[in-house]
């Protein structure tokens, strides 16, 4: 079985949609793109590969550092630039009962 370059992607993480926070997504991420599709296993009905680089997920600090370790161990990679994310706005729920509301409270 001979080695095909795969390419890796190297990005960071968007933010979770079932929280408004932004954890875990300061550090960047390399995975591997798949080689070939997935197939069914015909004795267990699984669906699965024989890819063992596509369940690999290196996690770095910075963009440098992960752009280092591909070059180092000449992986081929692209780079995906994050998508500008705006401002997070603090709430908070006593605001809803301020008696200087900006704003009539209608429910």
């Amino acid at each position: 079985m001979s080695l095909v370059a795969i390419k890796a992607r190297i990005h960071q993480p968007p933010r979770s949609a079932m929280q408004s926070g932004r954890a875990n997504t300061q550090e960047w991420v390399l995975e591997f793109a798949p080689a070939g599709p997935r197939r069914l296993d015909p004795l267990t009905g699984w669906i699965g590969s024989g890819q063992t680089r596509r369940q690999l997920r290196l996690c770095f600090p910075t963009r440098e550092a992960a752009v280092a370790y591909a070059v180092a161990q000449a992986i081929p990679y692209e780079v995906e630039e994050p998508a500008r994310s705006r401002p997070i706005k603090p709430k908070v729920y006593a605001d809803n009962f301020r008696t200087n509301r900006p704003d009539n409270w209608t429910h």
